[in-house]
C-alpha cells in the first residue's frame, strides 16, 4: 500500500521544500503562476499532458500556502 502512495508523499514533499523556500506569499503566487502555464499548456491538445498536472500542482501549492 505504500508503494501505491509513493508518487503523492514525492509530490506533497516537493511542494513542502518550495513553499519552505519562497513563504507563504510568494507561495500563493507561484501557484497561480503555475496554473497559468498549466492552463495554457491545457487548451493546446498535446500540451494537455503536462498542463492537467501543473495546474494540480499549482493548486496544491495554493492549498499548502493558505493552510
Amino acid at each position: 500500500m505504500n508503494i501505491l502512495l509513493l508518487p503523492f508523499h514525492i509530490v506533497w514533499g516537493i511542494i513542502s521544500l518550495l513553499f519552505n523556500l519562497t513563504g507563504r506569499l510568494l507561495g500563493i503566487i507561484f501557484g497561480i503562476v503555475i496554473m497559468v502555464i498549466g492552463g495554457i499548456l491545457t487548451a493546446t491538445v498535446i500540451g494537455a499532458v503536462i498542463g492537467i498536472p501543473l495546474l494540480i500542482l499549482g493548486l496544491l501549492l495554493i492549498v499548502r500556502s493558505l493552510f
